[in-house]
């Protein structure tokens, strides 16, 4: 598999997000074949939308599938609740996370129901969420829903 390749599309979106003042998450939707059906990053601030996190702008952005059996989506953070839902509910296969230091989501009930997840444990991004925790955790506990 080409998890690293996989996840630098997920960091590059993750940095476009953070460059237009963001928050910096980014994943990617990977078809069967290995290639990307789509993504995207977290838009909650700019779009003024909640609900634009990095895996549903990726899973928005790949389009209508048949099915979603044998897809990837690639994370760089651990997926929230919200996003943990999505892959459960339209049956993707797995999910491969950059890191689950910063914030453990609901990865371990993926796996519990069935859902591969492949953490990575990537040391930059750790540092790039770290980093973005440091400078502004006032966006980054409103994003995770937490005063």
């Amino acid at each position: 598999m080409d998890y690293r390749r996989w996840l630098a599309v997920a960091v590059a979106e993750a940095e476009t997000g953070l460059a237009e003042g963001g928050i910096p998450i980014g994943a990617a939707l990977i078809g069967r074949d290995g290639e990307v059906l789509g993504k995207g990053h977290n838009r909650r601030v700019q779009d003024d939308d909640p609900s634009v996190h990095g895996e549903t702008a990726a899973f928005r952005n790949a389009g209508r599938q048949r099915s979603y059996a044998g897809t990837t989506m690639v994370t760089t953070l651990s997926p929230c609740w919200y996003c943990s839902g999505l892959v459960r509910q339209f049956g993707i296969s797995r999910v491969v996370i950059g890191e689950a230091r910063n914030f453990h989501g609901g990865h371990d009930w993926l796996a519990e129901h069935g859902v591969e997840v492949v953490v990575l444990d990537d040391p930059g991004c750790t540092r790039m969420m770290a980093d973005f925790i440091a400078a502004h955790p006032e966006l980054w506990y409103e994003d995770i829903g937490q005063d």
